[in-house]
């Protein structure tokens, strides 16, 4: 069987989404290929899958045949139509790595005027924003070499046992950093990629090969490593080009392992200090001390390599791709980087100290005047609590939202936790999520968004049915009716979770009265069984998601039902101005402060303050602090946003108060 589609995953299969595909691929037991201008591929090895190339908005054709090819084929063009596939984790928000000689940001490096010495410094790629000083410190490892020596013919076969020893070891390796509460989310997306390329056939097949052919392990591991990079170089785009250093790390880990050495150990590295390195391996900067790193300069890497979204996801300045530059700074005493500009300067004079010194200091002012309001609770002019909660969609998230002094969780999306399984998740093991965020927050409220999914979102165990249009059509509370099975095991696992602290429930896509009360009569149906059997529980509040024209419409017959509002001002924004927010030629359409969206959420705010119920927000608009105060004047009571956001929103409702 096969089926056509365009590709409408952000920027394409690259790293992440290409490893999510695969994962979603290897749980069906049918042979899937992956077609794009006559090209097929194995939709189960993500090397593979890299190298063919799938960009944003081409043609491409999955191929499936087995006993579940149907299943198949659904999943994953589910997955190629969704924008957001693959890429839940990577807006992890900033976090900077240390306030000793560090100015950063997580944004993309921006355009700025070069300081004093730049002009005489060197010149590298712009890959993470953010200006740094401090101590050099050099890294750099010797280059692994082949034995160079060929095997006899006896001695084949032991060295490819030995070859796939040292494979496993290395994967070993990397599921323990995997399952390392410390690595974050954005981190562990990265190290899963790499641990994806170690178990490709494309590599281990390439080695296996070449020692067949006589060459010693080592020496076929750097052949091949050498060829499969040298194909992610020759292709036309950036992004895939970066995945060539992942590869030559991947490589020189299984190579370490064979020689029985350790890598050069990055834990010495002294606090603020900048690191120098030709190279370094996604997997070597994971596992780093980050919290004590300054800064970052590499030789190789550019702006979408894997070094530098970890450097920009921990706010660790960095400038790559300097070539054979780098060497010159292999005894440099002190470094000062600009990742806004590309520009590194070795042993900088006292001018130029002056001039970074006070650039840090300025960067780390404006972060400590946000940091003060970690702890605010802040109220509205009539002294009312403002709660400013966090959106997040995993228990990964959960250390940012703390950080920043989030008072709860606004939404959490549980989709994410189906999406991450190749099964449906268990009653048990959703219980055990839902109860690790109720206890993280206590005793502050956790708003749950019951699964919200549709045609445009794969879940595996759920057949969706092909829609002109599934942004309207079996999704979110919808589809959830219809299956009980699978709404009931979440309710359940939510009652029982509700006894670990403050959970509420949130309905998305409601519009109609009898949504509610059908789920209110299911909530009761799983109570009642739990309480037959002995399983301890309790009740939550219960509420809906404003995102549909029609639930503002009868928002006020609404909030007699619910316990409380969350206005989602995405989807919002998108229904109430007919405009698809995924489609750029009708960008212009989706603004939240069109008269048309804020009428509807003054409504929904009237309807809910009236019934005397909690009415909050959980949609991007949330955390602007251009629109907080026209949001709490209507009566909000509740902002959930980005973690980055929290301490700004807080200091713009203090700010309020104030008569600022």
């Amino acid at each position: 069987m096969e089926r056509s589609t365009i590709v409408r995953v952000h920027e394409g299969l690259h790293a992440r989404p290409a490893t999510r595909f695969v994962k979603l691929a290897k749980g069906f037991e049918s042979d899937v290929e992956l077609v794009k201008d006559g090209k097929a591929v194995s939709a189960k090895s993500s090397v593979k899958l890299m190298l063919l190339a799938v960009k944003e908005n081409q043609e491409v054709t999955v191929r499936a045949n087995g006993a579940d090819a149907i299943e198949a084929i659904e999943a994953l063009i589910g997955y190629l139509e969704n924008p957001k596939a693959g890429l839940d984790d990577e807006a992890e928000p900033q976090r900077p790595a240390n306030d000793a000689g560090q100015a950063a940001s997580a944004s993309a490096p921006q355009s700025v005027p070069a300081a004093a010495g730049e002009a005489n410094g060197l010149r590298g790629v712009a890959a993470s924003e953010g200006v740094a000083i401090g101590p050099a410190f050099a890294h750099f490892p010797p280059e692994i070499a082949g034995q160079g020596r060929m095997l006899q013919a006896e001695e084949i076969a032991g060295e490819i046992d030995r070859f796939r020893a040292a494979v496993a070891a290395v994967q070993a390796r990397m599921d323990r950093a995997l399952a390392q509460d410390s690595l974050s989310a954005a981190d562990r997306g990265i190290v899963a990629a790499l641990r994806d390329i170690a178990a490709d056939d494309s590599l281990t097949g390439e080695a296996e090969k070449a020692i067949r052919g006589g060459n010693d392990a080592v020496s076929a591991v750097i052949t091949a490593a050498s060829t499969i990079a040298a194909d992610f170089s020759a292709v036309d785009d950036h992004y895939l080009n970066a995945r060539a250093d992942d590869v030559h790390a991947v490589g020189r880990q299984i190579c370490l392992v064979l020689l029985g050495q350790d890598d050069v150990s990055l834990e010495s590295i002294p606090e603020g200090a900048i690191l120098i390195a030709d190279d370094i391996g996604a997997w070597d900067l994971a596992r780093a001390p980050l919290k004590r790193i300054g800064g970052v300069i590499c030789g190789h890497g550019g702006a979408t390599s894997h070094i530098a979204i970890i450097a920009r996801s921990r706010g660790i300045p960095a400038v790559l791709g300097l070539g054979d530059q780098v060497n010159a700074l292999r005894i440099a005493r002190d470094v000062a980087l600009d990742g806004n500009t590309g520009h590194v300067i070795i042993d900088p004079d006292e001018a130029t100290r002056a001039d970074y010194a006070g650039r840090v200091e300025a960067a780390a002012k404006e972060r400590a005047g946000l940091t003060v309001f970690k702890m605010v609770t802040p109220k509205s002019a009539d002294g009312k609590v403002i709660e400013v909660a966090a959106n997040i969609g995993s228990l990964e998230e959960i250390e940012a939202a703390q950080e920043a002094g989030a008072m709860g969780v606004g939404l959490f999306r549980t989709e994410l936790l189906f999406m991450r399984h190749m099964h449906l998740p268990s009653e048990d093991m959703q219980a055990e999520t839902y109860a690790a965020l109720a206890k993280a927050f206590a005793p502050y409220p956790v708003i749950v968004r019951t699964l919200d999914i549709g045609g445009d979102k794969p879940i595996a165990g759920i057949e969706f049915p092909d829609e002109e249009n599934p942004f309207l059509g079996w999704r979110g509370i919808r589809m959830c009716l219809d299956r009980p099975d699978i709404f009931k095991r979440q309710l359940r696992a939510l009652l029982r979770a509700a006894v670990h602290g403050n959970i509420k429930v949130m309905l998305p896509m409601v519009s109609d009265i009898s949504e509610v009360t059908r789920t209110r009569a299911l909530v009761d149906e799983c109570a009642a069984e739990l309480k037959a059997e002995g399983v301890p529980h309790a009740t939550f509040d219960l509420g809906v998601m404003i995102e549909t024209p029609a639930a503002v419409l009868i928002a006020p017959a609404l909030a007699k039902e619910v316990a409380f509002f969350s206005i989602g001002t995405n989807d919002l924004t998108q229904y109430i101005m007919a405009a698809d927010r995924l489609n750029p030629t009708v960008a212009k359409l989706n603004d939240v402060t069109n008269p048309a969206v804020m009428s509807a959420i003054e409504l929904t705010a009237k309807a809910g303050v009236a019934a005397g119920i909690m009415v909050g927000m959980c949609g991007e608009a949330a955390g602007r602090p251009d629109l907080i105060p026209a949001f709490i004047e209507m009566g909000l009571t509740e902002l959930s946003m980005s973690p980055a956001s929290i301490q700004r929103a807080k200091k713009t409702i203090t700010a309020m108060t104030a008569g600022d």
